[in-house]
């Protein structure tokens, strides 16, 4: 349980990209709830005067422009001195480790963050070596700016804080939680184009929904996601619902 309120700092050329985020939706909820404070250092007001420019050439040559190190530098300076010097510096690229459920869970154990987004072709490396903590990325892809995947690291983390969302307990059995994909789930009517909603959901045995649903679960992860099977260990009933679940699969198959 998250007992104080956790703290976010965000380093962006364009802060007012998060405008519409904080308004809306499990941030806002979390900011509402003073479960969670954000902080945001506005690149722009770090540029020097005589320059008047946040990027430059890169040295060597080449195409694109890189982010300048010292409106960056000076940006961090400056949040560390309002949320703590031990703040953690998270910077957001696609050379970063890829962003995962256990991530965000370690993510909620810091008191503090501080996210540097991206722009251009980067930043100066120097600045990497010297004032960043860990580099993350949300996929393995190319985004304009970093902006974007700091707002999905800020919705993920505010879902995760106990007491943000109606039923906190919805979120432990989200799909990746314990490393599986999620069940399939249904709602009123009961046929839609022809499909029925799985007799053992209306059956009222809560047991043989509970078995159904972590059968649904491994084989939901095997079908859509097998990499992911690959990386828990499975107990001997877990191996045996996923076999029966690829039994039936390939029966329908056919």
């Amino acid at each position: 349980m998250i007992e104080k309120q956790m703290k976010i700092g965000i380093i962006s050329l364009f802060p007012e990209m998060f405008s519409s985020t904080i308004k809306f939706g499990i941030i806002h909820k979390a900011i509402k709830k003073r479960f969670l404070k954000l902080y945001f250092y506005d690149l722009k007001s770090q540029v020097d005067t005589y320059r008047k420019s946040i990027d430059d050439r890169p040295y060597g040559g080449g195409y694109g422009t890189i982010v300048m190190a010292s409106p960056v530098i000076r940006s961090i300076y400056s949040a560390k001195k309002k949320l703590g010097k031990n703040s953690k510096v998270l910077y957001l690229s696609p050379q970063g480790k890829i962003l995962d459920q256990n991530s965000i869970r370690k993510f909620l154990k810091e008191e503090v963050l501080l996210l540097v987004c991206g722009r251009y072709r980067g930043i100066d490396e120097r600045i990497i070596e010297n004032e960043i903590h860990e580099e993350w990325s949300i996929g393995n892809y190319i985004l304009s700016c970093g902006e974007f995947a700091a707002m999905v690291i800020l919705d993920a983390i505010a879902r995760l804080i106990p007491g943000v969302t109606n039923c906190y307990k919805s979120t432990e059995k989200d799909s990746f939680s314990k490393g599986l994909l999620d069940h399939p789930h249904y709602t009123r009517p009961k046929t839609i184009g022809g499909l029925d909603i799985p007799s053992v959901l209306l059956s009222g045995n809560h047991k043989k929904i509970e078995i159904w649903r972590e059968k649904q679960s491994l084989g939901q992860t095997w079908l859509k996601r097998p990499e992911l099977l690959k990386k828990i260990h499975l107990t001997q009933r877990q191996r045996y619902l996923l076999n029966l679940f690829q039994k039936e699969y390939k029966r329908k198959s056919r």
